[in-house]
């Protein structure tokens, strides 16, 4: 097993196919289904599922592949550090939970890609919980996520803290003290639905109903149409057309923030894009706090 082969392995993986794989690579499709089949008999493991739709992941494919992102990172961070006059360039990996992604973050990525050209810049949005993980799995190279983590692995740095707020729609100017209907909240792992879903918990209230769903734009238009409350930083919230569809509640502390903090692996050396990256993030988002 070599670099080039988990080179190969990788984009088959990521790809899903062998010659959507080639092409990014630059070579034919007889030798990228040569080279992994030789892993494959290096390893002793199929590391592909085939099917006429492409290629899948085995159960021994998905072990191998958080080892051959960190390989590859590894080497090209290598490579990088090896050559003191060079910019930052190349593909950088970032995630972010989708409140932040929206409202915090496109004037930090616009200056970052104006100042930085040749970064391939990448943004993932998600769950809090998602992002954790694929830093984790060093998928990203870095995330803004809710909440604080703790995790042996991971360096997480404070970079602004959210003011939560309970949203209800504007026909409902307060939020019902012994009970709730009915509560909107974004898929698992999800800071602010934690947060709720801990408010819930110590006023005593138990909902009726949790109404799970996939974009927060929904859960804010269907709380402005009645349906229930949901619990979103009061920046995301303010935002038109919402701010006129919904009715806003202070919440008391601690439940009323959520610090976002910027993560990345404990083991991993920034990469020149990163490095930057990192000191733009500081600087634009302490103006902010």
């Amino acid at each position: 097993m070599d670099s080039n082969a988990l080179k190969i392995f990788l984009a088959v993986a990521e790809e899903g196919s062998v010659s959507r794989a080639a092409e990014r690579l630059h070579c034919v499709q007889s030798n990228v289904t040569t080279r992994i089949r030789k892993l494959e008999a290096d390893l002793g493991a199929e590391l592909f599922h085939r099917t006429r739709k492409g290629m899948g992941l085995s159960a021994a494919g998905h072990l191998l592949l958080p080892y051959a992102r960190s390989v590859t990172h590894l080497l090209h961070e290598a490579r990088a550090a090896l050559d003191p006059s060079s910019a930052p360039c190349g593909p950088l990996r970032l995630g972010a939970m989708d409140t932040a992604a929206v409202v915090h973050l496109p004037a930090l990525l616009a200056g970052y890609h104006r100042e930085y050209p040749d970064v391939d810049l990448q943004l993932s949005t998600g769950a809090s919980g998602e992002m954790v993980q694929r830093v984790l799995d060093y998928s990203l190279e870095g995330a803004f996520v809710g909440g604080r983590v703790e995790h042996p692995d991971i360096v997480a740095e404070e970079v602004l803290c959210e003011e939560l707020v309970m949203v209800t729609s504007s026909t409902e100017p307060v939020v019902d003290e012994e009970s709730v209907l009915s509560v909107l909240v974004y898929r698992r792992g999800c800071s602010c639905r934690r947060k709720l879903e801990e408010w819930l918990k110590h006023t005593r209230r138990t909902p009726s109903r949790v109404v799970e769903m996939g974009a927060l734009d929904a859960i804010l238009g269907c709380v402005g149409a009645g349906m229930g409350i949901t619990m979103l930083p009061r920046s995301f919230v303010t935002r038109e057309p919402f701010r006129s569809l919904v009715h806003i509640h202070a919440v008391a502390p601690p439940f009323d923030r959520l610090p976002i903090q910027l993560i990345r692996r404990r083991d991993v050396q920034p990469s020149s894009a990163m490095h930057s990256f990192l000191g733009m993030a500081r600087e634009t988002l302490a103006a902010k706090s």
